[in-house]
């Protein structure tokens, strides 16, 4: 129903169209015709009726092509951010109003065609433009609007203000604490997830490593457990950088855009960060920072489980992973036994406690 209606339009635009040649051709003196008389009325006729079949004919294919057009502009859109498209919108705007601002000026020195061709220049030149340097210069419109905001906001009270955004890695959804972490209330949302990311969590997921498919495929249950149990804003950001090709250049990049802070377990990527003046909330720092604290001369007994780097040296573990190198603690292996702690090593894979057997402090005294 709905082509043929469609057909029956494009008909009536073949009509109209032909009345307008005779019209445009009459009024250029191309062809004289008398205002009056069955010459006249025959070749208006004729002319539009002639388009209108031709139109008529032609209606299937024409319909074709502008769902084709329509399916192209629709693919190449949904490329963009959909912010980029409303800022290359809102510039395209500012353009063509300066466009027509400056075009005024030529339509009243009276040149025939000239504020036609003039206003097409401008018009053409200045929208080119307003699109360009909008979406160019993004970055510096979106701060603009975020200082804006925050002058606006002054008055308002500490718990008027928003959280700001947390941009999850690759590592720390593989990892999954973050749904632990999140689940306790210690993080905020909203937390951001890039697509970009999530690409490379499927990837992962696809891999023909068993091992890589099994951290891929833990990876994206962390986050749908995050998304459907936890009551936290959960943004999937489209943002795409196609000039960068590393994922975790990407990231920072995306960080810096959105003013926000990177939640990772990334050593490299933290340290990466931090030389750009990028906030990071590191997982492993965290973990580290809510141990329990351990100070030289306390006593506690430990398991020693195998023997350690050095010759003579013992490994035993707290129950939260921490290690203990208890010297002289081989002979000991899968014994509990009573140790003293002499010295605490913290680094930021983690911390490490070195430790005697009370024994030998004992014998010694």
């Amino acid at each position: 129903m709905l082509d043929k209606i469609l057909r029956g339009i494009i008909s009536l635009i073949g009509l109209i169209l032909g009345i307008g040649l005779v019209v445009g051709l009459k009024t250029l003196e191309i062809i004289g015709l008398s205002n009056k008389g069955w010459l006249s009325l025959m070749t208006y006729l004729g002319t539009s009726i002639f388009f209108g079949i031709i139109f008529f004919i032609l209606a299937p294919n024409i319909m074709n092509g502008g769902r084709r057009l329509v399916q192209f502009v629709e693919r190449e859109l949904q490329k963009f951010p959909a912010y980029d498209i409303v800022i290359g919108s809102i510039g395209l705007i500012i353009g063509l109003v300066i466009a027509y601002l400056l075009s005024q000026p030529f339509y009243n020195l009276e040149i025939s065609y000239l504020g036609v061709v003039v206003s097409i220049v401008l018009y053409a030149i200045f929208g080119y433009l307003g699109i360009k340097i909008s979406t160019r210069n993004r970055e510096d419109f979106l701060n603009t609007v975020m200082g804006l905001r925050r002058t606006q906001g002054k008055g308002k009270s500490k718990g008027d203000y928003k959280s700001c955004p947390k941009i999850l890695d690759t590592s720390v959804i593989i990892d999954g604490r973050i749904a632990d972490i999140c689940k306790t209330g210690f993080i905020e949302g909203p937390l951001i997830i890039p697509e970009f990311v999530l690409e490379e969590l499927q990837h992962i997921a696809d891999s023909s490593d068993a091992l890589k498919r099994n951290r891929g495929r833990r990876g994206l249950d962390i986050l749908n457990k995050i998304q459907k149990e936890l009551d936290i804003e959960v943004i999937i950001h489209d943002e795409d950088f196609d000039d960068i090709k590393e994922v975790d250049s990407k990231l920072l990049k995306l960080t810096q855009l959105l003013k926000g802070k990177v939640i990772t377990n990334d050593y490299n990527l933290n340290k990466v960060a931090e030389v750009q003046n990028i906030d990071v909330l590191n997982i492993n720092e965290l973990a580290n920072a809510v141990k329990p604290v351990v100070l030289p001369g306390e006593e506690m007994a430990v398991q020693v489980i195998k023997d350690g780097k050095e010759s003579g040296q013992g490994l035993a573990y707290l129950d939260d992973g921490t290690m203990i190198v208890v010297e002289s603690g081989k002979r000991y292996i899968g014994k509990t036994i009573d140790v003293l702690v002499t010295s605490v090593l913290q680094t930021s894979a983690g911390r490490m406690i070195f430790a005697k057997p009370k024994t030998i402090v004992d014998r010694a005294i």
